[in-house]
């Protein structure tokens, strides 16, 4: 298993430890709440990196258009 930055070598049984502890915390109730809100976290961050892309492509076509 590839060494992450902070967590090193992380089994199985730590893995289930952490989940229990979340479940503990938050409430088999509002786990599905975080997830979904990570989730449009997520993907609203992954639009605006296209976005970016777009308008980084459209100015590098400009500039081409402009010196040609």
């Amino acid at each position: 298993m590839a060494k992450m930055l902070f967590l090193g070598s992380v089994g199985a049984g730590e893995i289930v430890l952490i989940a229990l502890i979340i479940l503990l915390l938050f409430g088999g109730k509002k786990i599905p709440e975080l997830m979904r809100g990570l989730g449009k976290g997520v993907r609203s961050f992954k639009e605006g990196m296209n976005e970016a892309k777009e308008e980084a492509q459209k100015i590098k076509d400009e500039v081409e258009k402009d010196n040609n």
